[in-house]
């Protein structure tokens, strides 16, 4: 569908999701373990939440961190698998210029904060290891809320700019974007007119968001690292390192997923389905993935998940 603008084009008023570039005749046979997954985030997700909440030993900041992270991951998954599931299973492929950068303005957002979370997690690990007798009075509750507040508005004030750019362009000729969701370079490369500042300020916003986030994480579990090796006690040490690496475990599949993500990216026009399919997985996975890991490897979380399931007996 076409609109008449001031322009001396037509401008579309909808984008067409064309799905996994290549596969589009059998990509709905995905569409069951993309919904299995995506009702196992949700599931799972809301069970730590609902733990957390409910068990009086899991209020520390360790435990809140990791509830907002169950927030965020649902919020994630939610933005893109619904509209995904649409396309694979009813061929419902059109979407409205106006949802379309609302998605885009939510990805950004909620990646943001999903980077954001793991930093505030690196530094309660690095205060709660380097500096244990301070712990207590330095990670409260109050410093949760603060920091947690903080990466929020920081991610949702940096990520506006992403869809207002977006909208300003001019969209002329072509509407089909060869992806199951609207992702802000897809998106833009169907304009007609210059979409240089887009992409300078989409390079800008990783680098200011997720590359210092990287760099704050990383050096955080450096000097954690340091820390332990220098332990006495061998018990003590191999706590620190149980506690540390569930955390390490999905952080290191966060960043690298992206990273994978921007390199694969740059090989789109040769083989344009496999960043389509990273983006897809990388939008469900981690969500999936994050529970199950601290599941397994916080007893603390265990015994409360067996509590909380003990009680509906």
């Amino acid at each position: 569908m076409l609109t008449s603008t001031n322009s001396s084009s037509p401008q579309v008023s909808q984008f067409i999701l064309m799905g996994l570039p290549g596969i589009h005749n059998w990509q709905h046979w995905l569409a069951l373990p993309l919904a299995l997954l995506y009702l196992l985030a949700l599931g799972a997700n809301l069970l730590i939440m609902i733990t957390i909440q409910h068990e009086p030993t899991l209020h520390e900041p360790m435990y809140h961190f990791l509830g907002i992270l169950a927030t965020v991951d649902i919020g994630l998954a939610t933005t893109v698998m619904p509209k995904i599931l649409a396309i694979f299973w009813f061929d419902s492929k059109a979407i409205s210029l106006p949802e379309c950068f609302a998605q885009i303005y939510a990805i950004h957002c909620f990646f943001g904060m999903e980077s954001g979370i793991f930093v505030c997690m690196a530094v309660d690990r690095y205060v709660a290891i380097r500096h244990p007798l301070r712990y207590p009075s330095t990670v409260t509750e109050a410093f949760v809320v603060k920091v947690t507040g903080f990466m929020v508005l920081r991610s949702a004030l940096l990520t506006i700019p992403v869809p207002v750019l977006a909208a300003r362009r001019h969209y002329c000729s072509r509407n089909e974007i060869e992806h199951c969701l609207c992702s802000n370079l897809g998106v833009i490369s169907l304009a007609c007119d210059d979409i240089t500042v887009n992409k300078f300020y989409q390079l800008v916003l990783a680098w200011i968001l997720l590359g210092s986030d990287m760099a704050l994480v990383f050096s955080s579990y450096a000097l954690i690292l340091c820390s332990v090796l220098r332990l006495n006690s061998a018990e003590a040490m191999s706590k620190a390192l149980n506690t540390c690496s569930s955390h390490l475990i999905l952080i290191l599949f966060f960043y690298s997923g992206i990273i994978v993500l921007s390199v694969t990216h740059l090989a789109e026009k040769k083989v344009l389905l496999i960043p389509v399919l990273l983006n897809v997985l990388h939008n469900v996975i981690p969500p999936a993935l994050n529970p199950m890991v601290y599941a397994l490897r916080m007893q603390e979380l265990r015994l409360g998940f067996q509590r909380l399931l003990s009680l509906g007996e």
